[in-house]
């Protein structure tokens, strides 16, 4: 290459450079909205390090949150909201706040006491009884503890300035961090916004309004409620009428009774469905000699998990019978066994529907968030109104609490096969038969296999909680420990659901890990 052509070249990097230092500045100038050579200063001094960069934003440090909410920082103005609120409440304690009114409050409470302790002694001496010394003690006590309160009250209201300068000096270091952190949080949300540029940026009145009445709202609500408190009441304690909560309760109770008698016969039929199938596995599981169902365990775990495996569930099975837990362990498992066998028997077809079909996911989807996120002992009311207590009841609760994983593993198993495997089956004149069996179930299998485990460890899981109903099995020893304090015997059961978990698994599981 010649001088020529080099300088040439130079100069064609240095024009290239400049033009995009003068592109990045115009998009610093559309992203900040307001003093734009000043960020864009920043800007340069943060980029130029692969390390923190010291700078101070003094606006940042003056407004605060208000600030980060302003510039849609969000993840970094709510902590700060939440800092500045102690530090104002400490502030406005010390400065206005009555710090003995606490300590007023049960000082007042035990007067009372001590007002109806001295009438007692009044009559006790009168009639000449003979617990006049206890009296007396008890008076003591309450009066000594009174002069200990006062002193309390005595030293809080002389600690209030102290409070009030810790405030100020704790708002002072948040205050320095926020200008701190301020730029180069910034600056990281311009890259962002550089990549996506639906991102929120610049400056508007609705978002710098909804900051500024954001955090004066939680300032002033904080300072009454801490500072002055029962000042305003609703602040403590939230304004309702007791009847809402009577009528909805009604309302309920109502909706729920008509549910019951109307639906009686289909309640009827589910609940001989699910004890068809769970007497035939009592029957399998309880009534068959032990040392089949044994063999049978432990021949099915060799083939699915190797010898060490079927060792294992060896052992894990002699420990049941040894300890006397092989006829609950077996009543577990057939329980155990309807509820996982009905929910991946709808669980696994319904999820393979809901995967090419988005629109139906998304309702299913929330209905299965409240089941999962729904306490196990609110749900059972409902399943008592409907079927009573009994095993279809237990079978039913377990499966709410179990069902969901083998419907969404299964969901993401489908979604989770490559476009491209199936268009090439479908160019080759694949049916959807012959797409579902051949392409995406031995393809979404692994997937699908998890979803199948972690519904029968979660339905292990509820053995406890299903014994409360009338479940019978290694639950109702661990429920009669906890009411008889048993330490041993719900350590034993404990040990032999944990057993009957890592039996399944290693069966469903296998050698896949």
């Amino acid at each position: 290459m010649s001088a020529v052509d080099s300088v040439l070249t130079t100069e064609s990097a240095e024009e290239l450079a400049d033009a995009r230092a003068e592109n990045r500045d115009e998009l610093v100038a559309t992203f900040v909205d307001t003093n734009p050579d000043y960020y864009r200063r920043q800007f340069r001094k943060i980029g130029s390090t692969a390390r923190f960069s010291w700078t101070f934003n003094l606006i940042a440090a003056l407004l605060g949150p208000i600030w980060f909410g302003m510039r849609s920082l969000w993840k970094w103005a709510l902590p700060f909201t939440i800092l500045e609120t102690f530090g104002v409440i400490q502030i406005a304690r010390g400065l206005f706040g009555d710090l003995g009114a606490g300590a007023r409050e049960r000082i007042d409470q035990i007067q009372g006491t001590l007002d109806f302790r001295y009438k007692q002694l009044e009559s006790a001496i009168e009639k000449g009884a003979s617990n006049v010394d206890v009296f007396k003690r008890t008076i003591a006590s309450l009066e000594k503890a009174i002069a200990d309160i006062q002193a309390e009250a005595a030293l809080a209201e002389a600690n209030a300035f102290k409070i009030a300068l810790f405030g100020l000096g704790f708002m002072a270091v948040v205050k320095v961090i926020e200008g701190i952190i301020a730029n180069p949080a910034l600056e990281n949300r311009f890259s962002e916004w550089l990549s996506d540029r639906s991102l929120r940026h610049g400056l508007t009145p609705w978002r710098t309004g909804i900051s500024i009445g954001f955090v004066l709202l939680i300032f002033a609500a904080s300072i009454v409620h801490y500072a002055f408190p029962g000042a305003v009441g609703w602040l403590a304690d939230f304004p309702t009428d007791p009847a809402i909560r009577l009528g909805a309760i009604e309302w309920v109770e109502a909706f729920f009774n008509f549910v019951r008698d109307t639906g009686e016969q289909i309640f009827a039929s589910i609940s001989y469905g699910i004890r068809v199938v769970l007497d035939a596995l009592e029957v399998l599981f309880v009534k068959t000699p032990w040392p089949v169902i044994a063999s049978f365990i432990i021949l099915l775990t060799w083939l699915s998990a190797g010898v060490g495996g079927a060792v294992a569930s060896a052992c894990f099975l002699a420990y049941m019978g040894l300890f006397g837990f092989w006829e609950k362990a077996m009543t577990t498992l057939a329980l155990l066994g309807t509820a996982a066998c009905i929910s991946i028997a709808l669980g696994i077809p319904l999820g393979l529907f809901c995967a090419r079909r988005p629109r139906l996911y998304a309702i299913i989807r929330p209905i299965m968030d409240f089941m999962q996120t729904m306490p196990s002992f609110v749900f059972m009311i409902p399943v008592i109104a409907f079927f009573s207590v009994g095993k279809p009841a237990a079978v039913i609760t377990t499966m709410i609490f179990g069902g969901t994983p083998v419907v969404r593993l299964t969901v993401l198993g489908m979604r989770g096969v490559p476009e491209s495997i199936r268009e090439a089956a479908i160019a080759y004149g694949a049916s959807k038969w012959y797409l579902l069996t051949k392409v995406d179930l031995p393809l979404a299998a692994p997937s699908i296999l998890a979803g199948v485990n972690q519904t029968i460890m979660l339905s292990l899981a509820m053995v406890v909680v299903a014994s409360l109903i009338g479940a019978k099995g290694l639950g109702e020893d661990v429920l009669e420990a906890l009411q008889y304090s048993s330490v041993g015997q719900g350590i034993l059961a404990g040990f032999a659901i944990l057993f009957c978990a890592m039996i399944l698994n290693r069966v469903i599981q296998g050698k896949r890990d």
